[in-house]
């Protein structure tokens, strides 16, 4: 049957179905942020000068604005489920594992507001 001892069904020990998905979701987040990497350095590779008005004009445009929002979203959700598993193998309290936990979502959470404000302020013209 392939599902353990008769033991360990009863008593339901066994694979939660759970870090398959969080193991899939980190490699689809690690291609993304490596897409949108290689994106970023040619793109900027392709500008004529460096100056701020050159990547602030660049940066307002619709698809590289859309490219710095996905790549903001990947880069803070690939880093929170990478130190989500150092708490879980670290942190052998329960309540250190849960403080450490709603401070990993609060900086992550942050970092990624911040990081979309600061695109879509760009995008929409803000000085």
């Amino acid at each position: 049957m392939g599902n353990g001892t008769s033991i360990g069904r009863v008593r339901a020990l066994g694979s939660a179905h759970s870090g398959t998905h969080h193991w899939l979701v980190q490699r689809y987040t690690a291609v993304g942020n490596l897409v949108l990497s290689l994106w970023l350095v040619f793109s900027l590779l392709g500008l004529h000068a460096y100056d701020f008005a050159t990547v602030r004009e660049w940066a307002a445009q619709p698809v590289p604005a859309t490219c710095l929002v996905l790549f903001v979203i990947s880069t803070f959700w690939h880093a929170r489920l990478g130190l989500q598993v150092v708490v879980e193998d670290y942190l052998h309290e329960e309540a250190n594992k849960v403080g450490a936990m709603i401070a990993l979502n609060l900086v992550t959470v942050a970092g990624a507001v911040f990081g979309l404000l600061s695109v879509v302020r760009i995008a929409l013209g803000a000085h």
